[in-house]
């Protein structure tokens, strides 16, 4: 008998997962303090990510497999800009521009510096903490990014139409999340929802994101000091090997 049951057991976990589907939609940004956004309404970078309802259980959430993601330095800009990864990933920031840099965050949950290098070689850090983590560059103030460290296997972020799709999601109840690093914190809360995912995944209506009330504010060195007036990319004495 207990065989019987491990088999329809293990037919009904197939049946569930083989009627996973995408979830998806499209994200379009108004009120955009970014003039660059507002000329190209380039909708890039939204992070949207859904976090399974706890009695949610048919079928279990798939464990979190950690990935191995590169976000390299050029033109002293880090790219992509917003990326996001499950808890326990590994990103490398390869130096690719002919100029030292100096990537660090000081989010609370986890810092991070990867001290002084030269160009050509890289850096990796692990992150093990959920959150949002603002990367920064020790020399250059220009220089920002994003990294969404996520406690679930399922989010995207969108292209530049503002579409995305969150592959392979079983049926099930779930908390939609969603980042965007230009709007508060009060109007992504009031875009969030919980949403039941049917068999074969769901189509989402259009998300309209406001920028109303975003105010781009100055950040510090990683020393929690200004930024000398004109950073000096000649030469920088004691850069790590």
């Amino acid at each position: 008998m207990t065989w019987r049951l491990l088999i329809c057991s293990s037919l009904a976990m197939w049946l569930a997962h083989a009627a996973a589907g995408p979830v998806g939609g499209s994200v379009e940004i108004s009120n955009s303090q970014d003039p660059t956004v507002r000329r190209t309404r380039d909708y890039t970078g939204v992070v949207l990510w859904l976090e399974p309802v706890e009695h949610n259980a048919e079928p279990p959430a798939p464990p979190l497999v950690p990935k191995h993601e590169r976000m390299i330095q050029k033109d002293k800009h880090f790219l992509p800009h917003v990326m996001a990864v499950p808890v326990g990933s590994t990103v490398d920031f390869p130096n690719l521009d002919p100029i030292y840099h100096n990537a660090f965050s000081n989010f609370s949950g986890q810092t991070f510096d990867t001290g002084l290098y030269k160009p050509g070689t890289s850096r990796s850090e692990s992150f093990k903490v959920p959150g949002i983590m603002r990367i920064f560059c020790n020399i250059h103030p220009t220089m920002s990014a994003i990294i969404a460290v996520l406690p679930t296997p399922f989010y995207a972020v969108t292209d530049a139409l503002g579409r995305f799709s969150i592959p392979a999601v079983p049926p099930g109840e779930y908390e939609l999340r969603i980042f965007h690093e230009r709007s508060l914190p009060d109007v992504l809360k009031f875009l969030e929802r919980r949403i039941t995912v049917p068999d074969g995944g769901l189509s989402l209506p259009l998300i309209s994101i406001s920028e109303t009330g975003y105010i781009p504010a100055a950040h510090f060195n990683k020393y929690g000091k200004e930024y000398p007036p004109v950073a000096n990319d000649s030469t920088y004495p004691g850069a790590r090997k």
